[in-house]
């Protein structure tokens, strides 16, 4: 027990200090990870380590997915949707039959539907590595998107798929039975997934205290996939939809404070598993070699096999993506035209409301219901919305090259190889060869996916529209605050009229803190904003520096000191997100 301690806290140590490291020489920390991990296997003296694959399916994988899930925007998801499937459902089934084949070949012993489940092990890539480097290099939001929506989905449509290939080795189960226990696996994972997150997100509300919804927000992932696996449907695709509905549902109906606390630790949770997988999977190299070596079974066979199996895999998704990129070019093409119409409508229905205000009016008991004509307006505004974002963010060769080089596999390859019936030919070979593919993608594709992208010269967004759009909505926000208070119709509870000159000096400090938000994005050292902010940081650390004497000299009580510690704690994390004034 002691053993396995020291192992954990020697693992947290090298995963911060990897994380740390790894970002100063250019190099993904999945990738480092991995190497350190093969590096210490070697090692004399070390112990070896067997990972149980119901540990990292079952408590590993769903915190990771559902952090995941939860960061990402549900709006982006959705525009970006019909890549998003392609890439994690057809791509991965494909992949899955043409590497089994491949495999089925080179092993005369193995059943097809053995071949076919150790595709599907190696089948699903990790976007962890890939979107890390994109992030740090500036690739485009949707590039990134579709990566990390990928990563989320293609779990399932692997886990589902080796499921049923191993159902498939005992030759209990028909083609129509595969596909619909898939289609099962799918819908009662999205309805499980679906309900847990808005009942969560219900529940967290209604107490609106951070560390009690934070402690529930750790749970959520495994509400969402212990039910879904019990009833034999996908856990992975219950807990990625459980993180989007979140995701999606707490600005509106979680506190500050509450996504806060949550942001910050589910952060620290995402960086210490996925991380921790990748060690781990690199410190498991030298004992599967060594069970292969006891089944007197060929390592360097198991490793060429590998090597082709990911040369294959690279051949497949490149195919795949060059239509991909096409149709979705076709689909840009459309957005134009279909934008225009839209437009039309949009200025139709502005006519009719404007000469029928009533028809925007809020129907129903406290004003809540909107009318018809509101609703549809809001759609159609939601439609240019998605029309104009498919023509600004098309993705073109560049980006499907990238698209195509980041298939790097990972956690779900290190844990699905071991869920292999242990009865299987060349079951260790098997292991292996999963693990061959899951570093070799990782190290060669992950560490040349850097170079491609400065050689393909692929450019963010752009830094200015990013501020003009920030600076629109900014506005936008302080407008409507602004009109809140100006209102005629404002009041205090009890029926008197609020204080003229209180309501102006609130807004007036209100459009302050916008503009200094709006000018935070400026690198101008000599700006207003910067002088202010750097000031502000100097009065902040004299005041810490004073708070630590009169902490020292005991003059003051325990009480009094946590709560000033509070407040400039406060002032210091207002000053380092922008919020100076």
């Amino acid at each position: 027990m002691e053993s396995i301690a020291l192992l954990a806290v020697v693992g947290v140590l090298i995963v911060v200090g990897v994380s740390w490291v790894a970002p100063k020489i250019r190099v993904a920390a999945p990738i480092v990870l991995v190497v350190v991990g093969i590096v210490l296997s070697f090692i004399p003296g070390t112990p070896n380590f067997e990972i149980e694959p119901g540990w990292i399916l079952t408590v590993v994988l769903p915190p990771i997915l559902y952090s995941a899930a939860v960061n990402v925007p549900i709006t982006d998801f959705r525009r970006n949707l019909r890549a998003i499937t392609g890439l994690s459902v057809v791509l991965v089934v494909i992949s899955a039959f043409g590497t089994g084949l491949l495999l089925w070949w080179l092993l005369p012993d193995l059943s097809f539907a053995a071949a076919v489940a150790l595709g599907a092990v190696i089948s699903p890539p990790d976007a962890v590595a890939a979107t890390s480097i994109g992030k740090r290099l500036g690739l485009p939001p949707r590039l990134v998107t579709v990566l990390e929506g990928e990563g989320l989905v293609n779990d399932a449509t692997a886990l589902v798929m080796l499921r049923s290939a191993i159902a498939a080795t005992a030759g209990v189960v028909s083609f129509w039975e595969i596909l619909g226990d898939f289609a099962f696996a799918v819908t009662v994972g999205i309805v499980i997934g679906a309900i847990v997150g808005l009942v969560t997100v219900w529940a967290r509300s209604r107490i609106n205290q951070p560390v009690l919804t934070t402690a529930i927000s750790f749970v959520v992932p495994f509400l969402a996939f212990i039910p879904a696996e019990t009833l034999h449907a996908s856990g992975v695709l219950a807990v990625v939809v459980a993180g989007l509905v979140t995701g999606a549902k707490s600005a509106r109906h979680l506190s500050a404070q509450d996504r806060i606390s949550e942001r910050m630790n589910w952060r620290t949770a995402q960086l210490l598993l996925e991380n921790g997988v990748f060690l781990v999977m690199g410190f498991s190299i030298s004992s599967i070699i060594t069970e292969v070596d006891r089944e007197h079974l060929s390592v360097w066979g198991a490793v060429g096999i590998g090597l082709l199996a990911s040369l294959a895999l690279v051949i497949i998704r490149v195919l795949f993506v060059i239509p991909l990129v096409l149709s979705l070019r076709k689909e840009q093409r459309k957005a134009v035209r279909k934008a225009e119409r839209v437009d039309a409508t949009l200025e139709r229905f502005g006519v009719l409301a404007a000469a029928n205000p009533q028809f925007l009016q809020p129907r129903g008991p406290g004003g809540r219901s909107e009318s018809r004509l509101s609703r549809t307006l809001i759609l159609l505004r939601r439609q240019r919305s998605d029309l104009n974002a498919l023509r600004k963010e098309g993705l073109g060769w560049r980006g499907g090259a990238v698209l195509a080089w980041s298939g790097m596999r990972g956690v779900v390859t290190l844990a699905a190889a071991y869920t292999l019936p242990t009865g299987l030919p060349y079951r260790p070979q098997l292991i292996l060869i999963a693990f061959t593919v899951a570093i070799v993608t990782l190290v060669v594709q992950g560490g040349t996916l850097p170079a491609l992208i400065r050689l393909l010269k692929i450019r963010g967004s752009d830094i200015e529209a990013d501020k003009q759009e920030m600076a629109q909505l900014i506005e936008q926000i302080v407008e409507a605050g602004r009109a809140r208070l100006t209102s005629p119709d404002l009041a205090q509870a009890n029926g008197e009229p609020y204080d003229p000159e209180i309501i102006s000096t609130l807004v007036e400090r209100r459009a302050a803190v916008s503009t200094n938000l709006i000018n935070s994005f400026t690198m101008d050292p000599d700006s207003p904003f910067q002088q202010q902010a750097e000031l502000m940081r100097l009065m902040l650390d004299s005041e810490q520096s004073e708070l630590l004497d009169a902490r020292a000299s005991g003059t003051y009580s325990s009480r009094a000191l946590e709560r000033a510690q509070i407040v400039i704690d406060t002032e210091i994390a207002r000053t380092s997100s922008g919020g100076i004034g």
